[in-house]
Protein backbone atom coordinates (compact mmCIF):
# COMPACT_ATOMS: atom_id res chain seq x y z
CA UNK A 1 0.00 0.00 0.00
CA UNK A 2 1.15 3.46 -1.22
CA UNK A 3 1.14 6.08 1.25
CA UNK A 4 0.80 9.86 0.57
CA UNK A 5 2.25 12.76 2.85
CA UNK A 6 -0.58 15.19 3.18
CA UNK A 7 0.46 18.62 1.95
CA UNK A 8 0.76 21.16 4.46
CA UNK A 9 -0.87 24.40 4.15
CA UNK A 10 1.47 27.19 3.17
CA UNK A 11 -0.23 29.08 5.49
CA UNK A 12 1.66 26.72 7.97
CA UNK A 13 4.47 27.78 7.40
CA UNK A 14 6.58 30.39 9.72
CA UNK A 15 9.26 30.79 7.05
CA UNK A 16 6.13 32.14 4.15
CA UNK A 17 4.50 34.07 6.98
CA UNK A 18 7.85 36.18 7.33
CA UNK A 19 8.05 36.96 3.66
CA UNK A 20 4.56 37.49 3.34
CA UNK A 21 4.36 40.19 6.21
CA UNK A 22 7.82 41.80 4.54
CA UNK A 23 6.22 41.74 1.06
CA UNK A 24 2.94 43.19 2.39
CA UNK A 25 5.38 46.18 4.06
CA UNK A 26 6.43 46.91 0.72
CA UNK A 27 4.68 50.48 -0.30
CA UNK A 28 2.69 51.59 -3.51
CA UNK A 29 5.00 52.69 -6.55
CA UNK A 30 8.07 51.44 -4.78
CA UNK A 31 9.97 47.57 -5.60
CA UNK A 32 12.62 45.22 -4.49
CA UNK A 33 14.12 42.40 -4.53
CA UNK A 34 13.75 39.13 -4.05
CA UNK A 35 17.05 38.99 -1.91
CA UNK A 36 16.32 42.21 0.06
CA UNK A 37 12.68 40.58 0.63
CA UNK A 38 14.74 37.35 2.21
CA UNK A 39 17.55 39.62 4.11
CA UNK A 40 14.50 41.66 6.17
CA UNK A 41 12.35 38.75 6.61
CA UNK A 42 15.63 37.42 8.17
CA UNK A 43 16.69 34.76 5.46
CA UNK A 44 19.62 36.13 3.93
CA UNK A 45 20.81 33.90 0.52
CA UNK A 46 17.04 32.28 0.74
CA UNK A 47 15.64 34.30 -2.40
CA UNK A 48 14.46 31.54 -4.30
CA UNK A 49 12.42 30.92 -1.40
CA UNK A 50 10.79 34.14 -1.25
CA UNK A 51 9.49 33.33 -4.67
CA UNK A 52 8.21 29.81 -3.56
CA UNK A 53 6.57 31.78 -1.00
CA UNK A 54 4.60 34.29 -3.54
CA UNK A 55 3.75 31.30 -6.10
CA UNK A 56 2.76 29.62 -2.84
CA UNK A 57 0.57 32.35 -1.00
CA UNK A 58 -3.50 32.43 -1.21
CA UNK A 59 -5.01 34.37 -3.53
CA UNK A 60 -7.24 36.13 -0.65
CA UNK A 61 -4.07 37.29 1.08
CA UNK A 62 -3.71 39.82 -2.14
CA UNK A 63 0.08 40.11 -1.66
CA UNK A 64 1.79 42.81 -3.76
CA UNK A 65 3.89 40.00 -5.35
CA UNK A 66 4.20 42.45 -8.45
CA UNK A 67 6.25 44.61 -6.09
CA UNK A 68 9.16 42.33 -5.52
CA UNK A 69 11.88 41.96 -8.95
CA UNK A 70 15.22 39.91 -9.53
CA UNK A 71 18.72 41.30 -8.69
CA UNK A 72 19.40 44.97 -10.57
CA UNK A 73 15.53 45.31 -11.14
CA UNK A 74 15.34 43.02 -13.51
CA UNK A 75 11.44 41.14 -13.89
CA UNK A 76 12.17 37.52 -13.78
CA UNK A 77 8.96 35.93 -15.44
CA UNK A 78 10.02 34.93 -19.16
CA UNK A 79 8.62 37.32 -21.89
CA UNK A 80 6.18 34.53 -22.98
CA UNK A 81 4.76 34.17 -19.26
CA UNK A 82 0.79 35.89 -18.91
CA UNK A 83 2.65 36.55 -15.10
CA UNK A 84 5.26 39.39 -16.63
CA UNK A 85 2.48 40.99 -18.62
CA UNK A 86 0.41 41.32 -14.98
CA UNK A 87 3.63 42.48 -13.35
CA UNK A 88 4.47 45.00 -15.66
CA UNK A 89 0.55 46.14 -16.12
CA UNK A 90 0.35 46.61 -12.18
CA UNK A 91 3.78 48.36 -11.90
CA UNK A 92 2.75 50.42 -14.12
CA UNK A 93 -0.66 51.28 -13.05
CA UNK A 94 1.47 52.31 -9.32
CA UNK A 95 3.77 54.87 -11.79
CA UNK A 96 6.72 52.28 -11.75
CA UNK A 97 9.09 52.91 -14.73
CA UNK A 98 9.45 49.94 -16.47
CA UNK A 99 11.66 49.72 -19.49
CA UNK A 100 12.88 46.65 -21.46
CA UNK A 101 12.00 44.07 -18.45
CA UNK A 102 14.11 46.50 -16.32
CA UNK A 103 12.98 48.81 -13.06
CA UNK A 104 13.96 52.53 -12.80
CA UNK A 105 16.54 52.74 -9.95
CA UNK A 106 14.24 55.41 -8.43
CA UNK A 107 12.00 53.12 -7.80
CA UNK A 108 13.66 50.36 -6.21
CA UNK A 109 13.70 50.33 -2.18
CA UNK A 110 16.19 48.57 -0.03
CA UNK A 111 14.22 46.94 3.10
CA UNK A 112 17.15 46.58 5.59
Amino acid sequence: MVRFKALRDPRDNPLFQEIWNVVAAIPRGQVSTYGSVARAAGLPGRARLVGRALRESPKEMMLPWHRVVGAGGRIVLPPAEPGRREQIRRLRAEKVLVREGRIGRSFMIDLE
